[in-house]
């Protein structure tokens, strides 16, 4: 059922491609991507791809440009080895906080990016937790976010049970913290935050919502260099919180970010592998859960013609 199925990866995450081919039970097709001396990104697929139903499994993660272009490129090369569909297997959608003008004179860079994705040649985009919602509605191809929502809140059920409260770290998140409460049965508070700069760092203004005694679970889509997270921690202690736990599914862990969760006041961060989390990373506060058994299926639906939506009601 799976012959015609072909997955290839850049070296963004090689190690989740090969995940999820063994999920798959089928190798990892073989692709030579590498730079040249002046940086030029070189790309040559190593097997016949002619109508073969092609995905190419990239997080457009460290080092993010380097990422993207190495996906743009295998895609182009794929389109013009005869590739009968190219999914973009995206884990994670860098660019994707750049959803909308909302200053002067700035980009809309998550549209852009959809926009170089389609030209290259992306017949559709498998993707995980996108930043925001509309992002889906920047691309004219069929996009499926799958979520790790269920992931997730499983690994909570099953270790941390009484007395949660969920809160969500911002407005945004609120739909994705609600039914993260419900399928938990817990109730639900939500940080008010506003970011002053055109930096990483976010200011905390208001709580809505009671924590006091409880353990709170922060439930976020992504944790960059960790200021907003540790803040809305310590926001959470000072309003009576017992315990403070994290739950996101992009650990993108930049600059300061393992320094802060070592010195912060949460207690576990739950994360998965969409991006790669080095050793170094992987301190006691950190657990990493596998996200290719749940890429590999919805690989296999695309690739069968199968309800994506039906993996998770």
């Amino acid at each position: 059922m799976l012959d015609e199925l072909k997955v290839f990866t850049g070296n963004a995450h090689p190690a989740l491609a090969q995940d999820i081919c063994d999920s798959l039970s089928i190798p990892l097709g073989r692709a030579e991507v590498f730079q040249f001396a002046n940086e030029n990104t070189f790309v040559r697929i190593l097997e016949n791809v002619r109508e073969r139903d092609v995905f190419v499994v990239q997080p457009i993660c460290t080092p993010v440009n380097t990422s993207l272009m190495e996906l743009l490129i295998m895609i182009d090369a794929l389109k013009r080895a005869s590739a009968a569909r190219i999914t973009a297997v995206i884990t994670y959608y860098g660019y994707g906080r750049t959803d909308k003008k909302d200053q002067p004179r700035v980009p809309i860079t998550a549209r852009l990016v959809a926009d170089l994705l389609t030209t290259a040649g992306a017949n559709r985009v498998l993707t995980v937790d996108l930043h925001a919602e509309q992002i889906q509605g920047f691309f004219n191809i069929p996009v499926d976010e799958l979520t790790a929502l269920y992931l997730l809140s499983r690994h909570f059920k099953e270790n941390y049970t009484n007395n949660l409260v969920v809160v969500a770290t911002d407005v945004g998140i609120t739909k994705q913290a609600r039914d993260f409460a419900a399928k938990l049965e817990a109730p639900l508070a939500i940080i008010e935050k506003r970011r002053a700069e055109n930096n990483d760092e976010s200011k905390i203004f208001n709580l809505i919502g009671d924590v006091k005694g409880k353990r709170a679970l922060l439930v976020d889509d992504e944790i960059a260099t960790g200021g907003s997270i540790i803040s809305a921690a310590e926001m959470l202690m000072e309003n009576g919180a017992s315990e403070v736990y994290v739950g996101a599914t992009h650990p993108i862990f930049s600059g300061p970010a393992i320094d802060r969760i070592k010195q912060s006041p949460i207690k576990d961060v739950v994360v998965t592998d969409t991006v790669p989390v080095p050793e170094e990373k992987r301190i006691d506060k950190i657990a990493v859960l596998p996200i290719a058994p749940l890429v590999a299926e919805a690989i296999r639906r695309i690739h069968t013609g199968m309800s994506i939506g039906a993996m998770f009601e």
